[in-house]
């Protein structure tokens, strides 16, 4: 990588984005490119549909601007859309403040922090481009210039919807420096920038009696005030708080229900208003976002606050609940690992998932529905169909569960087990029983946990470890079938020869006495049975693998072990079942004979090159198998 060559291709970068001119040379940009002139709301939602959509399996629309951060919060960024949709077309709703509520490390902050990363590279891009009157502290809108008596003209001839009045600074500046001549005011492009306080402000709360409001709405110059003689004059005051240098773009208010009640008037005046009350000067107008994010029981205690209420009518509310699907929080954890240093640790394939399942179920409720536990509907909600129940039923599910995913354990849990388990002394790979007791051990230290919660958890851990086991037998199944491939090719053959007799109504010829013989149903069942099909699906099912079949055979290709996923999980089964007694030995033996040692090196070997298993891992999983087996 040529450093410097990269630095001066940057610096270029940089200059090329930079313009400055006049209000009339801006004037003639914006009624060639409207869009430069769009409002708050607009610029935030274009941004998002800009980066393009998707549709996800369970009917949602998926955002590609949160895809890579964001996992199993379909629902809430529809919300969160639906609100930009609508602010976007100017409606009385972008008069609002945005809140996201929901429990600890459940994505509230991720989803600021990426509109607002989002802002400032769009704000680079010529699609997001913004201009302002140069020397603004609040980056005004240049068309702001124009006089009311003018803008209806404007608007017809040109298209152009223009709202909000300059700031005092910029108006001091029309009268007084260039004698009401607006088309030589200056008119740079800016790019938003919360490092340097351009367009994105963040507000935190502290100490309520140290606090000043002047944090957001800016205060005195006091180094001033003897030049220009007057508090009232625009030069003798910072109109840097975060709500002025926000203004174009959005404002990022911090638990907002945390803060003294004299920020939320001034919060209350923007969101109806869209003015800011600043100091001796009359109503400052404000084109910005204003999203914030809390708990539940901030919310809870502002709901039941009566003084609150003006407040709580300008509240668009999004819950964001954790994530509810296993897959998703995989995703997660995969994410947040990324990003760290660790290195040389190996990371046991399902060991994720297995940690995932622990999580996913303490968030769930308890259905009403007959026969539908915890992890069935966790299963459903990842996509499985079960015998019982299908996908279609989720829906009917999640409507059941009206606070789903807004208790349970946090993905920050989670990830602080899952690194003390990877930073032990001596570890060179962790596997999904190293996590799961991990996250046991983690539950003593857990303050925000009451002693019936932590007996429920350690149910969850156990149902978590539960389904691990049936996860090594499938592993260690698959790996085992792969070292009789032949047998498993032999098995899938005799059935289809059997299947095909049985859909046809005609008889199978003995291949060693060469008689013909009634299909052997004894022989389907043994195996349709492995992957739960009843009797009366039975022809159903053949029938559907006969025309799977002749599909194939229409495009001139082959029948073969993985061309039908259920069946080849079938055959697995069933080849496993009568080689059980053969792999419990194997796996269980301490000291192997060669033909055994042999099959242990295939596995091992397949489970490496084809599993994503390290040698360590390898071995502790078929030590693990064969203690099951042999329970």
């Amino acid at each position: 990588m040529d450093l410097v060559k990269r630095l001066e291709e940057y610096r270029e970068r940089e200059r090329s984005l930079k313009w400055e001119g006049t209000f009339a040379q801006y004037f003639d940009l914006v009624t060639k490119q409207p869009s430069l002139s769009q409002l708050s709301h607009e610029r935030i939602y274009n941004m998002i549909m800009a980066a393009g959509t998707t549709t996800t399996p369970h009917g949602y629309t998926n955002f590609t601007f949160f895809e890579d951060e964001i996992f199993g919060l379909e629902r809430p960024l529809q919300q969160l859309m639906e609100y930009f949709h609508s602010a976007a077309q100017r409606l009385e709703v972008r008069k609002r403040i945005l809140l996201l509520m929901g429990p600890v490390g459940g994505g509230k902050s991720t989803i600021v922090a990426l509109l607002k990363r989002g802002l400032e590279e769009y704000s680079r891009t010529p699609a997001g481009s913004i201009y302002a009157i140069r020397g603004c502290p609040m980056h005004e809108e240049p068309l702001h210039l124009i006089p009311r008596d003018l803008r209806e003209d404007v608007q017809k001839e040109f298209g152009l919807y223009i709202e909000g009045d300059l700031c005092p600074k910029c108006r001091y500046m029309v009268d007084h420096e260039f004698n009401g001549k607006i088309e030589d005011i200056p008119v740079e492009r800016i790019a938003f920038s919360e490092k340097h306080r351009v367009g994105i402000g963040t507000f935190t709360p502290s100490d309520p009696k140290s606090q000043d409001v002047s944090e957001l709405v800016g205060g005195m110059d006091l180094s001033t005030i003897g030049d220009v003689g007057s508090e009232s004059d625009p030069r003798a005051y910072r109109f840097d708080g975060e709500l002025n240098i926000a203004n174009r773009g959005m404002v990022e208010m911090v638990e907002m229900l945390k803060v003294d009640e004299r920020f939320l008037y001034v919060l209350l005046t923007l969101s109806q208003e869209q003015n800011i009350k600043t100091g001796r000067f009359s109503m400052i107008y404000a084109d910005e976002v204003v999203v914030s994010h809390t708990n539940e029981s901030e919310y809870q205690a502002f709901v039941g606050n009566r003084k609150s209420e003006a407040l709580q009518d300008r509240i668009i509310l999004v819950k964001v609940p954790y994530n509810l699907r296993v897959s998703d929080e995989v995703k997660i954890y995969e994410k947040l690992l990324q990003q760290s240093a660790l290195k040389g640790v190996h990371l046991a394939p399902h060991t994720l998932r297995v940690a995932s399942v622990f999580a996913i179920l303490t968030r769930l409720e308890d259905s009403k529905k007959a026969g539908m536990s915890r992890l069935k509907k966790l299963k459903l909600y990842d996509g499985e169909d079960l015998e019982d129940f299908k996908t279609k039923d989720v829906r009917e599910l999640q409507d059941e569960a009206v606070r789903e995913g807004m208790d349970g354990i946090s993905p920050r849990y989670i990830i602080n087990r899952l690194s003390s388990a990877l930073v032990k002394d001596n570890v060179t790979c962790i596997n999904a029983i190293d996590a799961l007791r991990a996250l046991r051990d983690g539950l003593d230290q857990h303050t925000g946990i009451t002693r019936e919660q932590r007996e429920e958890y350690l149910d969850f851990i156990n149902e978590a470890r539960r389904e691990y086991d049936e996860m090594v037998k499938k592993e260690v199944q698959r790996a085992f079938v792969y070292s009789y491939e032949e047998s498993a090719r032999t098995l899938l053959n005799n059935y289809l020869d059997n299947v095909e007799a049985f859909c046809n109504k005609t008889k199978i010829r003995d291949p060693i006495t060469d008689e013909e013989m009634d299909p052997d149903e004894r022989l389907m069942r043994s195996i349709e049975e492995q992957i739960g099909v009843s009797q009366n699906a039975a022809k159903a099912f053949r029938e559907e693998i006969l025309i799977r079949i002749s599909s194939l055979a229409r495009r001139g290709q082959t029948f073969d072990y993985n061309s039908h996923e259920r069946l080849k999980e079938a055959i697995e089964k069933k080849l496993f079942a009568d080689l059980r007694d053969v792999v419990k030995i194997t796996t269980s033996s301490r000291t192997p004979d060669a033909e055994q040692l042999k099959r242990i090196n295939e596995v091992v070997n397949r489970l490496i090159s084809g599993h994503g298993y390290c040698p360590v891992c390898a071995n502790e999983l078929l030590r693990y198998a064969g203690s099951l087996l042999s329970r």
